[in-house]
């Protein structure tokens, strides 16, 4: 792939909302395959598209581009044949694979700004979606939206709030909120025809109580908490939802995806670095014993 074809291609997932992370290499030690500005994309699946190295450096770059992307933080990634001392801002992984070289990969997550739907056209709602969008997100109208939103605000000042709501509680919507009072916001939320659960899921009054007065503090306290909420939901570094394997021949951390290279025996699975990993592996439970 070109890096033509590969710029297109990350336009496109742009377009598409569709998170990936963007791997360039900066620095390159001889002896390695790849060189300064090789560049491939890593997506949600595991998948890479262009080229930074062989098999073993693809691993590696799998295992921690998944990790960056879960983190939705950019990473200098130093991938070397032997243990070296460590370094504040870079992450370092022994690779006793490599032939000797030594790379740096800078990896770049891409993911798509917020989506957030307004439902009504109240001052407040014109509000939510002026500040939304200089903050960069991208705010859409609830009745045309068909997609898969992180938020939704019920601004109507009390007209169809409530097919609003309950659609986005049974669609699985992160934050749905509802702009009223604090008594007719829980009336409005009590009529609801789901289950108490997904009551006990709406924001009412929305937004974090700061003191707000006026639709445009009030829109900016909504944009608080929905920021507040997506901070709390997103993954620490001790509390990585990336699956780690270890390769039974190298030793080395993969990511146990089914884009990693794997083998099925007796029953389990097993994910290698490469295919002289995975081909040794399989020799081994073939070969004789021997008394």
């Amino acid at each position: 792939m070109s890096a033509g074809d590969l710029l297109g291609r990350a336009a496109e997932l742009r377009r598409a909302r569709v998170p990936f992370v963007r791997a360039k290499v900066v620095l390159a030690e001889r002896p390695t395959s790849a060189k300064p500005g090789d560049e491939a994309l890593v997506l949600e699946d595991g998948s890479i598209e262009g080229f930074v190295g062989g098999n073993c450096v693809e691993s590696t770059l799998r295992a921690q581009g998944l990790l960056a992307l879960e983190q939705s933080r950019p990473v200098l990634l130093r991938v070397s044949p032997q243990e070296e001392p460590a370094q504040p801002g870079r992450v370092q992984v022994v690779n006793p694979c490599l032939s000797g070289g030594t790379l740096e990969i800078f990896l770049e997550p891409v993911v798509p700004a917020p989506l957030i739907a307004v439902h009504g056209h109240s001052p407040t709602a014109r509000c939510l979606r002026e500040v939304g969008r200089s903050l960069g997100y991208e705010m859409v109208d609830w009745e045309e939206e068909q997609t898969a939103v992180d938020a939704l605000v019920v601004a109507t000042h009390g007209r169809d709030e409530e097919t609003a709501l309950r659609r986005a509680l049974t669609q699985g919507v992160p934050y749905v909120a509802l702009v009223a009072s604090r008594r007719r916001g829980a009336a409005v939320v009590a009529a609801l025809p789901v289950d108490e659960d997904l009551r006990r899921l709406v924001h009412t009054p929305a937004g974090l109580d700061i003191g707000a007065r006026g639709p445009a503090e009030v829109a900016l306290s909504i944009l608080a908490e929905i920021i507040s909420c997506r901070a709390r939901s997103q993954p620490s570094e001790a509390g990585t939802a990336i699956p780690l394997a270890v390769d039974p021949i190298c030793g080395m951390a993969v990511a146990a995806v089914e884009t990693s290279l794997h083998l099925d025996h007796m029953g389990v699975r097993h994910y290698f670095c490469g295919p002289g990993c995975r081909d040794a592996f399989a020799g081994a439970q073939v070969a004789p014993a021997h008394g």
